[in-house]
């Protein structure tokens, strides 16, 4: 009877130590770095903000593409770089109102579109009418 105990313990320890073996049978995970190397993206350029601002022409050099306006006490330069913002600036002088539309791109700001601010259109717009006005009053007084 020893024996057969001695024989059933064998058994159970080697049944014992080979699950242990079974238990590490699986691949270990590789090891990872405590921190994983960065992966250096290029930075999508982000969508310019266009920014309008309205003021006062102080002035305007439409071959060099440049335009300072002063608005709220504050001047204000802009470059132009697209050749509708550069034909745009030919249009205006000193003194008019403008309204200029604008992105800032390292630091400059480039004006995007230049327009005459909405009363000084209509101001142009109606003394160009009166002009005509007072020159057909003129002709008719010099007909009679």
């Amino acid at each position: 009877m020893g024996s057969i105990l001695r024989l059933s313990l064998a058994v159970l320890i080697t049944l014992a130590f080979a699950g242990l073996s079974f238990a590490q049978a699986t691949p270990a995970t590789p090891a990872k770095p405590a921190t994983p190397p960065e992966k250096i993206a290029p930075k999508k350029e982000e969508k310019a903000k266009t920014t309008g601002v309205t003021g006062e022409v102080v002035s305007v050099d439409a071959k060099a593409g440049t335009l300072t306006v002063k608005a709220k006490d504050k001047e204000m330069s802009f470059t132009a770089e697209t050749k509708g913002a550069k034909k745009q600036l030919e249009k205006v002088k000193a003194g008019d109102r403008v309204r200029v539309s604008y992105t800032e791109k390292d630091g400059k700001r480039i004006a995007r579109s230049v327009t005459m601010a909405k009363g000084e259109a209509k101001a142009k717009g109606m003394a160009k009418k009166e002009e005509k006005r007072e020159t057909k009053a003129e002709k008719k007084r010099e007909t009679k």
